[in-house]
């Protein structure tokens, strides 16, 4: 059986104590019991693997069997993911968590039709963040993955500037997707349109910040499944996988 992830960020000491939510849902969801063994840790990389003394109402009483530090990976992918409409994001961000991308950035691309203003902003930034959280844990990874303040394209062409390799999905581009060389270490940063796709305008913009077009197959693909299909190839070629 695979041991369940807690997020906790007190790790310290030989005891420890898993309340609020995530005690709650150790206690009474999950019903964990004495002697089952858990892992807490602080999203950052920290572990405490632990085993169950005792179960309260709302909280488990853990003692710690080992601590450990997981190196963050190399290099890292960070994907910039254009809007989609509808629960579609939520669902781009849980898959590209499950592959282990380090960090997604929500864009406002001009062929975006969902649009993220006033309280939508903060709205929309709960559901990734919540939907990474739990992905993350589902998926027993010790470094759950960013999700960046929305980015306007200027920021998104900086951010492309300064990769270690930077790359936009693209259906008319030349050189696929598989045949890339990659760096070893620093950040892959790869652009996912929307539903529209990534305007003329915007390509130009990116490829003058040394982006390189690139394509992912012979079919188009969602906007909401692309990113995790692509991450896929990445972290495949690196030996990430």
């Amino acid at each position: 059986m695979t041991v369940p992830v807690f997020l906790s960020e007190e790790l310290d000491g030989p005891e420890l104590t898993l309340g609020g939510p995530e005690g709650r849902h150790a206690a009474s969801v999950r019903r964990l019991r004495p002697g089952e063994r858990v892992d807490l840790t602080d999203g950052a990389g920290r572990v405490a693997e632990c085993v169950v003394r005792e179960v309260l109402k709302d909280a488990l009483t853990l003692d710690v069997l080992r601590r450990h530090e997981v190196d963050p990976p190399q290099p890292r992918l960070v994907v910039v993911q254009g809007l989609p409409k509808g629960d579609r994001g939520e669902l781009a961000v849980e898959m590209m968590t499950e592959a282990g991308v380090d960090a997604i950035v929500p864009w406002a691309a001009a062929r975006s039709i969902a649009q993220w203003k006033g309280d939508k902003v903060a709205k929309g930034l709960h559901r990734w963040r919540s939907t990474a959280r739990e992905a993350g844990k589902q998926a027993r990874r010790f470094h759950l993955p960013e999700i960046a303040e929305p980015a306007t394209t200027a920021q998104v062409g900086r951010l492309l500037a300064g990769a270690a390799l930077g790359l936009v999905l693209h259906e008319e581009a030349a050189e696929p997707l598989s045949g890339v060389v990659l760096p070893a270490s620093g950040d892959i940063v790869m652009v996912v349109g929307p539903e529209g796709g990534v305007s003329e305008e915007e390509l130009a913009g990116f490829r003058a910040a040394g982006a390189v077009p690139v394509l992912l197959g012979p079919t188009v693909l969602r906007t909401s499944t692309a990113g995790v299909a692509a991450a896929s190839v990445l972290l495949s070629r690196t030996g990430r996988w």
